[in-house]
Parts: C-alpha cells; sequence; structure tokens
C-alpha cells in the first residue's frame, strides 16, 4: 500500500493511502477504493472541528490586495502591492504552496471545444477534498503532488464543490491551480456552476457546513456570500464560470435542461449569461423577477431533476422524444448531469444521459465517467475502467 504525501496541497497537508495509482486512464486498474486520513508526519492537520480556512483574497483595487486566514483561531492577513500577478507562499500551515493570480479579473473562456481526445466528469464534490484528491490521483488526472497529469485531456467538474463539506476553500484553490496547469498543457478544467454554487452567492446558507459560519464568517465579520463576493478573488474566479459546456457531441449542465428551454429557443450562450448576469441580484430582486426566479430554482438548469423523475406540481418526466429534442437543438449525442444522486455512474434513455451524482459515502469514493477513443467508460474508485457504451464512428 502506497503512502503518499500531499506535500503541495492547497491548505493543509494530507497524506492518501491507496492500493492503486495508475499513471494514466489508459487501462484499467484493479486493487480496492482509495481510502484518506489527516496527516501528522508534516504541515498542519485538520481535524474535523477545526475552523481554520483560508486564504480568501480581497482585491481593494486593480493593484491592492489583502489576502486573509483563520489560523489557529486567529485572523491572519497580509497585504500586497500588484503589477500584473500576485505571488505569496501559504503563511497558514500551507507553507509549501505557492498561489499564483492574475490581478486581471478571470477572463470568459469559451463554452465549446471541438476535438477533445479525451474528458473525464465527476460531479457534486461539497466540499469533500480528501476525497476529490484520492478519486484524481487514483485516475492519473493528477500526480502525487497534486500537480496535472493528464496532458491535453479535459476535466469536466459537473456542479457542486461548494457547500455541506468543510474543505470547501481547498477543493477550490486545488481546481483553480489545476485550472491553470491543465491549460499550459493542452487540457482544460472546466468547473461549471451547480446550484450550491448559486446559492451561495446569492446568499442562501441553507447547506453551509457549521465550520464556516463558526469561525471565519464570527472572526472576520464578513458575510459567507460576501467571502464570495465580487471583489474576492474565488469569487471573480466563479462568476467567470459557465452553466453549460460543450466539448465534441457532449453537452454538460450540473441538473439538466428543461424541455422549455428548447421550446423558447434558449441557446447555450443565453443560458450562460443569464446566469453571469444576474449573479449580484439583491434577493428583492430575485423575489419579484418570476424568470430569474425559476432560472435559479427548482425548473432551472441548476435544480431541474426531470431526466430522473417526475416533480409534483411542477413538471413531469422528461419523454424520450424531449430529450432527442434537447439533443438536436444543441447539435450533441448526450448531455451530463448530476445534482440528482444515483447509486453508480449511470446511462438513462439508452445513453442519451448520463447521471453522474454518486453517493460518496455509500461507495467510500467518487466515481468518473470518462470519454477516450469513441467509447465511453465508469472510472470507480479504484481507477478501474467499466465500459458503458462505444460510440458509432
Amino acid at each position: 500500500m502506497n503512502r503518499l504525501e500531499q506535500s503541495s496541497s492547497v491548505v493543509a497537508t494530507f497524506v492518501l493511502a491507496t492500493l492503486a495509482i495508475p499513471s494514466s486512464l489508459d487501462a484499467a486498474q484493479a486493487g480496492s477504493p482509495a481510502t484518506y486520513r489527516p496527516a501528522t508526519e508534516s504541515g498542519r492537520t485538520l481535524v474535523a472541528d477545526s475552523t481554520d480556512d483560508g486564504p480568501h483574497i480581497y482585491w481593494q483595487s486593480d493593484s491592492a490586495a489583502v489576502a486573509f486566514y483563520l489560523c489557529g483561531g486567529e485572523v491572519l492577513t497580509r497585504g500586497f502591492f500588484v503589477k500584473d500577478t500576485l505571488r505569496f507562499q501559504g503563511f497558514c500551515g500551507d507553507s509549501s504552496s505557492q498561489y499564483v493570480i492574475p490581478a486581471r479579473r478571470p477572463p470568459i473562456t469559451p463554452h465549446v471545444f471541438h476535438d477533445v481526445s479525451r474528458m473525464l466528469a465527476i460531479s457534486d464534490i461539497h466540499g469533500e477534498y480528501e476525497a476529490l484528491v484520492a478519486f484524481l490521483v487514483t485516475a492519473g488526472i493528477i500526480d502525487e503532488n497534486l500537480h496535472w497529469l493528464w496532458g491535453d485531456g479535459h476535466l469536466v467538474v459537473d456542479g457542486d464543490v461548494l457547500d455541506r463539506g468543510d474543505k470547501v476553500t481547498e477543493c477550490l484553490w486545488l481546481l483553480y491551480r489545476l485550472e491553470q496547469e491543465a491549460s499550459q498543457r493542452g487540457g482544460r478544467v472546466h468547473f461549471l456552476l451547480g446550484n450550491h454554487e448559486t446559492m451561495v452567492m446569492l446568499g442562501d446558507n441553507r447547506y453551509i457546513n457549521k465550520k464556516y459560519i463558526d469561525g471565519i464568517v464570527r472572526r472576520t465579520k464578513i458575510t459567507h456570500q460576501d467571502l464570495y463576493g465580487p471583489d474576492m478573488e474565488l469569487g471573480r474566479w466563479l462568476r467567470s464560470k459557465h452553466t453549460v459546456v460543450k466539448l465534441n457531441d457532449v453537452l454538460f449542465v450540473h441538473a439538466g435542461i428543461p424541455p422549455w428551454y428548447v421550446e423558447q429557443g434558449m441557446s447555450l450562450d443565453e443560458i450562460n449569461e443569464m446566469a453571469r448576469a444576474n449573479l449580484d441580484l439583491k434577493s428583492y430582486e430575485v423575489a419579484f423577477n418570476e424568470r430569474i426566479k425559476d432560472f435559479y430554482g427548482g425548473s432551472g438548469p441548476f435544480w431541474y431533476r426531470g431526466y430522473h423523475y417526475a416533480k409534483d406540481g411542477e413538471y413531469p418526466q422528461a419523454t424520450p422524444q424531449q430529450v432527442d429534442a434537447t439533443l438536436t437543438a444543441y447539435g450533441v449525442s448526450a448531455i451530463v448531469v448530476g445534482h440528482t444522486g444515483v447509486d453508480r455512474v449511470i446511462g438513462l434513455y439508452g445513453g442519451k444521459v448520463f447521471g453522474i451524482d454518486i453517493p460518496l459515502d455509500k461507495l467510500g469514493s467518487f466515481e468518473g465517467l470518462l470519454w477516450k477513443e469513441d467509447r465511453i467508460y465508469r472510472v470507480t474508485g479504484t481507477g478501474q475502467l467499466e465500459m458503458m457504451s462505444e460510440r458509432p464512428r
């Protein structure tokens, strides 16, 4: 059993214990699901009830930033004057981590990509940092030091990294850095907005782990919503993200595309722009705008569950004809969704819809959905590839 010291983790240092650490997804790997536990050998251990959190970065202007943590019960801050890129070593037990943050706001990247050689989708991370790292290492997406290993591959995180778990910040900074590294190596990380991202930015605190309310929110007097505000680096980054992306002939969206969006002729551009344009509305602006309320609510792309079942009083289950109409409208052959829990990564509607929100607490690891060489695989927590279907050439 290999014990991999994660010396470059984003805020804390963890040790992963695995039975199989493949170097790529080129072949199936056998073994037991990856497991994880806090490190004690070096670095700072984040115990279950720790309120330590950070870094968070507040841009006071285009050239001045403040980085801050809650560390050991105290708020630690450092100010920086920035010309074009903010660079600093972590200063709360994460001194081996360097943060590289452009002063300019993150650009809006394309939401359509062609000729993608391979792509892997995971979903609904919910602050489970150790499980995320375990899966990405086991699947060969990142190496033992948590750096991008997958060349020109595209990793899709299909929404819901925020809320529930107690290591949300660690997950976000890991994906932030991997996005940079992947782009430098010809690959991509696509972080899609889910309902929990939009809830946090719109001030809905129902699912926030109490660690954050009891810790950094209470000690800094900064609301949880404002930790992800438009002048915070993680908030700026999240506001650059898409709701839907199209890779080759596959559409990725957190919950689903309601059939009436297709009937209304709503384009992918319109869906993405509608989400970004309204993330900073006041609660009363949302409350009295039915279109916006529906968009972010139970019948929009962040919450729609119609591929799985009907929702009484709101909408019926999508018919095969409606699914086909959606595929035709957006020029795709399949749709990948998270949000609605499934026992394993599954195919629905004859492999035209895939559900990837799996029960971490039951399986003990995440699973992913891989497209490679015209084949579709379930990627298990051990790195095994289980072929789900073969696409016609």
